[in-house]
């Protein structure tokens, strides 16, 4: 079964709780009770502030499914208008501050330290 794995998305994602709700995160990782998402600009806080645990069985190849909630890739403009004034600042933010994100390897560490499993690949 070939299934997009959700740990090795690096584009912003959109987590839908509800028809009113939907957020633009910056991660998203497997972990055994469900998903833990980081919000963005998490890596300026505290994980117990940035961090999220979205418990049930995570499914799906994209979009994903977890209890409630629906995983997405956030699309551009024209698509999610609605969802720009959440992401542009942290697009913004990324551009002018390359130096100060986390390079891959470190936020997939800071994933396994807080339970998760990164996909298969991942030592």
């Amino acid at each position: 079964m070939s299934m997009a794995q959700i740990d090795t998305v690096t584009a912003p994602l959109v987590i839908r709780f509800s028809p009113n709700e939907e957020k633009v995160v910056a991660r998203a990782f497997s972990h055994p009770r469900g998903l833990v998402y980081f919000d963005l600009f998490w890596h300026l806080s505290t994980p117990d502030e940035a961090v999220h645990l979205i418990r049930g069985k995570l499914q799906g190849e994209g979009p994903w499914r977890v209890a409630d909630a629906r995983i997405r890739i956030l699309g551009c403009a024209a698509t999610d208008p609605h969802l720009q004034e959440q992401y542009l600042p942290w697009q913004a933010y990324l551009e002018q501050n390359p130096d100060r994100y986390p390079p891959e390897e470190q936020i997939r560490k800071i994933a396994r330290r807080l339970g998760c499993r990164p996909g298969s690949r991942d030592r």
